[in-house]
């Protein structure tokens, strides 16, 4: 069966300098894929690829079956493809409510009582937003705004969902939170691919993971395999973060 999402070959370029090089990446159905690599390594820059921020200048990206290369943002988020952006992103004067609302923008004509259904089944994931609905997101703490930019994700029901350095600017007990709930989405089924500086909190939930290096892919393995590394931490992820 294919990958959900695969990458052959991507590059890209910021003006003159190439930032991802020959890169090839895949992840399939139900499965949770991290992407490791310290600062300026391109993590960021495959996730925009990815959504269709930034264009190959070679490659292709597949997505559930299709070839969405040269698609729009847009287009790709309604195929199934739900980002969780670095620092979270969400709208500070809008409610916890209207926040998650948003996530189920791409599913519009859908019938509102399934909308519902599915505003109370993160409520349940997450009940600390149960407590917060109506306050404005600006006013939450920062694992309180992770879980609403995660809740809102869900709320589009994705395929895949994109998560980019979600543990950055927290302390680390709510580092421990956010990859708690990552596992929980991980029992649902939900396929992930998770952009993290964190190696030792990716790899544990992570079913494989790549390391990226100078817009490179000098590693790839299975999250324990990597994780019981020391050496390859060491060499490649700056050891336990």
């Amino acid at each position: 069966m294919a990958p959900l999402l695969q990458l052959e070959g991507v590059e890209t370029y910021y003006g003159p300098i190439r930032i991802l090089k020959n890169i090839d990446l895949k992840v399939g159905e139900h499965e949770v894929v991290a992407l490791l690599g310290g600062n300026a390594a391109g993590k960021s820059t495959t996730m925009k690829a990815i959504l269709g921020l930034v264009s190959p200048t070679a490659g292709s990206i597949r997505f559930a079956g299709a070839d969405v290369t040269g698609k729009e943002p847009g287009e790709r988020i309604v195929m199934g493809m739900a980002p969780v952006p670095e620092a979270r992103r969400l709208f500070p004067s809008m409610s916890v409510y209207d926040n998650l609302l948003m996530g189920a923008y791409a599913r519009r004509k859908r019938a509102r009582a399934e909308i519902r259904k599915d505003l109370a089944s993160i409520i349940d994931l997450f009940p600390r937003l149960g407590e917060r609905l109506w306050q404005n997101a600006g006013t939450l703490s920062g694992g309180e705004q992770q879980m609403v930019a995660v809740g809102r994700a869900l709320m589009a029901r994705p395929k895949l969902i994109l998560m980019d350095e979600p543990s950055m600017g927290l302390a680390p007990a709510l580092v421990q939170k956010i990859y708690e709930l990552v596992a929980q989405i991980k029992a649902l089924g939900t396929s992930m691919l998770i952009v993290e500086q964190n190696a030792t909190m990716a790899l544990s939930v992570a079913s494989r993971a790549y390391v990226l290096q100078n817009g490179r892919i000098v590693l790839e393995g299975s999250g324990q395999e990597l994780l019981q590394s020391e050496a390859i931490r060491k060499a490649y992820l700056g050891g336990a973060h």
